[in-house]
């Protein structure tokens, strides 16, 4: 399956942050392969590999494992020992409330709460105290946090819902692929939803099994697999198979998905989305993830993505991104 890429709103939320603390962003984009022209273009994508290598890089130029979306900075090295008070805990509940305890201990650490209502759990974080938090480390801090206590239970947890504390922006399109809910913005305060149940289930990892997987942490949850749920990331998961032999047609689809083709299509009508756009994307991402790769010429890219002749490829590449290929090879 073809790799997703990321809206450049996301890279521009580096970038802006960057700026903010004086740093050197073209040397930043230049390490993870962008091209600082990609910036101003609103449809741009980066993969995922540089969206990892551009946090990475703020990590170790911050040397503040919250990028300054804490109270004060927090020094790398913080997470392992919050993760290694968490894992010691008999189930998921009493591992919530010793977050909170510790939490107290390291007040560059935003405020995380627990509540619980009949049967769904919130957890909330209170982000009051920082001035021009950053949507994506936001959305980084909910989805670090969401993905570590699935992990630390053995299972990942289904939410109800992502509340977040800014407003929608209709060109970031990567929320189903983080979390896989609807997202609710301009909420009160960051916070995850989940069934209340899941606050029983026993921490079954260990010591060893947590150096493993903090090895590449936090950067690693931006190249974390895909969390899409929607009928849309169903019906890409099965159209992506055409990247290497026939491209299913559509009732084939609905057969497999066990659905009416009536019944699939006001699904994706209902995501605002259609067939024909989800090829195109599958498209647009294969042919920037090799592009950014250099993994082979445009006229050998083309042909592989059944463009009759290279110019009809860039056409259609211009048409996805707003720019050439020539912009996603460095």
């Amino acid at each position: 399956m073809t790799a997703y890429t990321l809206p450049i709103q996301r890279v521009q939320a580096f970038a802006g942050l960057a700026l903010r603390h004086g740093w050197d962003v073209e040397a930043m984009l230049d390490t993870a392969g962008v091209s600082p022209t990609l910036l101003v273009e609103g449809r741009s994508r980066v993969t995922m590999d540089q969206a990892g290598v551009l946090f990475r890089e703020l990590w170790r130029q911050t040397d503040d494992e919250l990028l300054g979306l804490g109270l004060t900075p927090v020094p790398r090295g913080t997470f392992r020992l919050l993760c290694y008070a968490l894992i010691s805990a008999p189930d998921l509940g009493a591992a919530m409330q010793r977050f909170e305890d510790v939490n107290r201990a390291v007040p560059g650490i935003p405020p995380v709460e627990l509540t619980v209502q009949g049967d769904i759990a919130r957890l909330s974080v209170d982000i009051s105290g920082i001035e021009q938090p950053v949507d994506l480390l936001i959305d980084t801090l909910l989805a670090t946090v969401h993905r570590f206590i699935g992990w630390a239970i053995g299972k990942r947890i289904p939410l109800h819902r992502v509340e977040v504390p800014y407003t929608e922006r209709v060109e970031v399109d990567d929320y189903d692929l983080i979390f896989g809910v609807p997202v609710i913005f301009s909420a009160d305060r960051p916070a995850l939803v989940f069934d209340r149940d899941h606050l029983s289930a026993p921490i079954v990892r260990d010591e060893g099994s947590l150096e493993n997987y903090l090895r590449d942490a936090p950067a690693s949850v931006l190249t974390y697999r895909s969390y899409a749920t929607s009928t849309a990331s169903q019906v890409r998961t099965l159209l992506a198979q055409g990247l290497t032999g026939n491209w299913l047609s559509f009732d084939e689809i609905a057969t497999q998905l066990a659905m009416s083709p009536q019944t699939l299509r006001r699904k994706l009508r209902d995501e605002g989305t259609s067939p024909r756009e989800i090829k195109e994307e599958i498209l647009r991402d294969a042919a920037i993830t090799s592009l950014v790769r250099s993994e082979e010429t445009v006229a050998a890219l083309s042909r592989r993505l059944g463009f009759s002749e290279p110019s009809a490829f860039s056409r259609a590449f211009r048409r996805w991104t707003g720019s050439p290929p020539g912009s996603y090879q460095h």
